[in-house]
């Protein structure tokens, strides 16, 4: 495949909830080989640390968990996604996923200057679609898809010029839903595919056909990858468990379909807890699966001894 020029980009984003770990994420990536894995596929890569968001005061007068530092990382990876340049492929390596508030966003305008239309792969057991009013827990990782899409309620956050349309959102994966959330997306046309439909059918089908509409429109394509998509029995290293996810066969499935498209212009890793993981397993999981994106094969895959 032709070599691509990417960027790795540290999100050490730890307060989208409550459970903390999330800030050594991108050190873990980085460790576990994520830039030579890349290298390694001929691929220009060049790590560039770590976001750091501007100064803020937390408030106590709310049930959100710390919502004016969470605007200040929007703020703060909102303008980095939009500023990178448009043949240049970031990696936002987090992090919780609340830092897609930011990165989705900005990717958003950066389509719109570009005259082209963002879609977004959604790769999570979670709908991410609460507004701060509607999260019953107050963690705002839970927010990003209802904030870029534009829902109301999301008050002193950054503004959405650019609102992602919902047609053009695909969420592979889910498997907990909150019942208002249900309620909210059902009467959206936002692509959304269980793990039952999956079991059913297959992952690669409605991953096809969305790709397929990302090529007919001449999109540009946001991956966000949490690590609760994977079921925990492979990919333990994550606050926000639920049994029953995709297996590694079609994770790399997914990411090789990805890869073969041609269509990623950026991507999340989120919600890597190395305090959770089990001898650095999970990330380096991860790091294969990004691989796969940028197109490792079966053949090229080294064999884990954990």
């Amino acid at each position: 495949m032709t070599p691509q020029t990417i960027h790795l980009i540290g999100a050490p984003m730890d307060c989208g909830k409550r459970r903390q770990g999330c800030l050594m994420g991108p050190d873990a990536l980085r460790t576990a080989g994520l830039a030579d894995a890349l290298t390694d596929l001929g691929h220009h890569v060049t790590d560039k640390g770590n976001v750091t968001p501007a100064t803020f005061t937390e408030t106590q007068d709310t049930h959100l968990h710390a919502p004016q530092e969470t605007i200040a990382w929007t703020q703060a990876l909102s303008d980095v996604a939009e500023a990178t340049d448009t043949n240049t492929v970031p990696i936002f390596m987090g992090g919780d996923h609340a830092l897609a508030l930011g990165t989705v966003r900005g990717a958003a305008n950066a389509a719109a200057k570009a005259n082209r239309p963002l879609f977004v792969l959604w790769l999570d057991a979670h709908t991410d679609y609460h507004t701060p009013a509607t999260t019953a827990s107050g963690n705002l990782h839970g927010t990003p898809v209802g904030y870029v899409t534009g829902r109301d309620g999301f008050d002193g956050f950054p503004d959405i010029p650019n609102p992602v349309s919902h047609d053009q959102i695909a969420m592979l994966g889910l498997r907990s839903v909150d019942a208002e959330e249900r309620a909210a997306i059902e009467q959206t046309d936002v692509i959304y595919v269980d793990m039952r439909h999956i079991d059913e059918h297959g992952i690669a089908k409605p991953l096809a056909a969305f790709l397929d509409r990302v090529t007919k429109a001449s999109g540009l394509l946001h991956v966000s990858l949490d690590v609760d998509f994977l079921d925990p029995s492979v990919a333990p290293a994550v606050g926000t468990t639920v049994p029953g996810g995709a297996t590694i066969r079609e994770a790399h499935l997914v990411m090789e379909m990805i890869c073969d498209s041609g269509l990623m212009t950026s991507l999340d890793i989120v919600e890597l807890n190395p305090f959770l993981d089990e001898r650095g397993r999970t990330a380096q999981l991860m790091v294969d699966l990004v691989a796969s994106a940028f197109g490792r094969r079966v053949f090229d895959r080294p064999t884990r001894a954990y």
